[in-house]
């Protein structure tokens, strides 16, 4: 179905009476050509694999408003790695309404999803780190950054007998890339991290 799911576990604050950890998860539209497939991903293995790697591109930072929420128990649908990846996130799973209009052109039952309030619909819908109350409804922020992914193949070029040239693919190219989800949460609690400092 053409889906990134994107996975964050944030540790408890014992100090703020927080004692678990809690689950993110943010599911959107994967573009083609945004990673190589995993076809070719399985034919060009790496050397050293034990090796930390470093990005040799760094894509812009993306922002991404996360306007719907998406019911657990349907998504399998959406895709059948949700079940697994976002059952610690069963309530905080989020996606976007543009992604959404793309799965149900794409034949998918709407019921799974469920648009979240915006500003609009609460003026006095503030930003987390602005709101005061802890248990007040904001709009909450969440960054992420992948630090290396295989983001394109690589091709090399060589010249046969005749002395044409020809290219074949000889690697994987490596990419970072950050992003900053905002989505809306019932109480500022469930969103302590974002905060000024």
């Amino acid at each position: 179905q053409e889906v990134k799911i994107f996975r964050a576990l944030i540790l408890g604050e014992l100090e703020r009476g927080q004692s678990q950890f809690q689950a993110l998860c943010f599911v959107t539209r994967l573009q083609r050509n945004e990673i190589i497939p995993s076809e070719s991903m399985a034919k060009l293995r790496q050397k050293n694999p034990r090796t930390v790697r470093q990005a040799e591109e760094v894509r812009a930072l993306e922002h991404l408003s996360m306007d719907v929420a998406v019911n657990f128990s349907k998504a399998a649908q959406l895709s059948s790695h949700i079940h697994n990846v976002c059952a610690e996130a069963k309530e905080a799973i989020y996606t976007r309404e543009e992604d959404v209009k793309f799965w149900l052109e794409k034949g998918l039952d709407g019921s799974m999803f469920e648009a979240l309030p915006q500003g609009p619909e609460l003026p006095e819908l503030q930003r987390c780190r602005l709101c005061q109350d802890r248990w007040k409804p904001c709009l909450c922020s969440y960054s992420l950054s992948i630090e290396w992914y295989p983001c394109m193949l690589k091709y090399c070029r060589s010249r046969d007998a005749a002395g044409r040239l020809s290219s074949y693919k000889c690697g994987i190219r490596s990419c970072q890339k950050a992003y900053t989800f905002h989505y809306f949460v019932p109480q500022k609690q469930l969103c302590l991290w974002d905060e000024e400092t």
